[in-house]
């Protein structure tokens, strides 16, 4: 049976890039972006390996669609990721004028929500996909790290 293009399949796209990350010891947050359902590019967290705070998997995917496409706007792009976008991560998507932002789990305390941080105009914002699958992923991470200490 094939599966359709919706957003609970990218998402699962995009948690597989977030297990790429838990596998390395990153924060286990994963991204793909889409154009016309085809995934354009895919990425996951790399703070950790490139010892870069700005290495999120938005910030990865970003570049990686860009390059795709030959443009630095993504206007007729969706961003899927796992995790709610950060104030940078969200700050990049606004330049980007990426068209739609789909994310997993709300991030209450670091989430671009919380913080007022405005998406371009035109971008359409969706929420709670595959929730329960990205935060179990979040916080199997964030248990194993508190053993470690």
């Amino acid at each position: 049976m094939i599966q359709p293009f919706d957003d609970t399949y990218f998402m699962q796209q995009a948690l597989k890039e977030a297990q790429l990350a838990f596998n390395k010891n990153e924060v286990p947050v994963g991204a793909v972006i889409v154009l016309d359902n085809k995934i354009i590019a895919r990425a996951h967290n790399l703070t950790e390996l490139l010892t870069d705070v700005t290495a999120h998997a938005e910030m990865q995917v970003f570049t990686a669609a860009a390059s795709y496409l030959g443009s630095k706007y993504l206007q007729k792009c969706t961003l899927y990721v796992t995790l709610e976008p950060c104030c940078m991560c969200a700050g990049a998507a606004f330049w980007t004028q990426i068209s739609k932002v789909v994310y997993g789990a709300s991030d209450e305390k670091r989430g671009f929500k919380e913080h007022k941080i405005p998406l371009h105009p035109k971008t359409k914002v969706a929420s709670g996909i595959l929730k329960d699958d990205c935060s179990a992923l979040l916080l199997k991470f964030f248990e194993n790290q508190r053993k470690l200490k």
